[in-house]
């Protein structure tokens, strides 16, 4: 499984990338003006540290302008994902970009239908938001089991970018459900390698080695 982070603070996205681990970057209006910054500057720049795809988002709800604005987003770098929200001229928009080449990441997906739809249109992801169904007593791995099931069945080449991740166990979950990509806040992916019995062997070992007064 692919990990993208989702953020929009170049230093954490530069310090993640540093690790090896980061394939990708996710933004949304609301990460863009908690980093403060003018969307297409920072956009760039998170452009020049990540290989992978970096997501920015549309903000218009008609198709015509979700067009404009997509190509220009195109414009900042090779690698941007347009992110369009899956409303009908959400949906008619990314068919047109994946016609003129460009990557999408269809967004706010709250249902398998939509998820049929979207990857018919050709998108190259798809985002379900598991915490927000889990917020409303939905579980919503159960939509992820479901999107790879139809996707299996038909062949869709569309990849489920699981998002609105709350909980480390939403990534193991994600995973063994057969998510392509998760996307995750930087304080996530920090929990992910930890475990108190980790912990408690380390120190054991440490404690051990400092009674035979050696040094490597």
């Amino acid at each position: 499984m692919k990990f993208f982070l989702d953020t929009a603070v170049v230093d954490e996205i530069r310090e993640w990338n540093a690790t090896g681990l980061l394939d990708g970057v996710t933004t949304n209006p609301s990460l863009i003006l908690k980093s403060g910054r003018d969307v297409k500057e920072v956009l760039a720049e998170i452009c020049d540290i990540v290989e992978g795809p970096v997501s920015g988002e549309v903000v218009a709800t008609d198709y015509d302008t979700m067009l404009k604005e997509g190509r220009e987003l195109a414009k900042i770098a090779k690698n941007i994902c347009i992110k369009l929200p899956i409303t009908m001229d959400g949906v008619r928009a990314c068919k047109t970009l994946v016609d003129e080449g460009f990557k999408t990441n269809m967004t706010l997906c709250f249902s398998a239908n939509q998820a049929l739809l979207v990857a018919k249109a050709g998108a190259t992801y798809v985002s379900p938001f598991i915490g927000r169904l889990d917020d409303m007593a939905i579980d919503g791995m159960e939509l992820i089991e479901e999107i790879r099931a139809i996707y299996d069945n038909y062949m869709f080449e569309t990849e489920i970018l699981a998002a609105s991740i709350r909980t480390v166990n939403h990534v193991k979950d994600c995973a063994i459900a057969g998510a392509d990509v998760a996307t995750l806040p930087p304080s996530t992916i920090e929990k992910l390698v930890k475990h108190p019995l980790t912990d408690k062997g380390l120190e054991d070992f440490l404690a051990d080695w400092a009674k035979t007064g050696q040094s490597i």
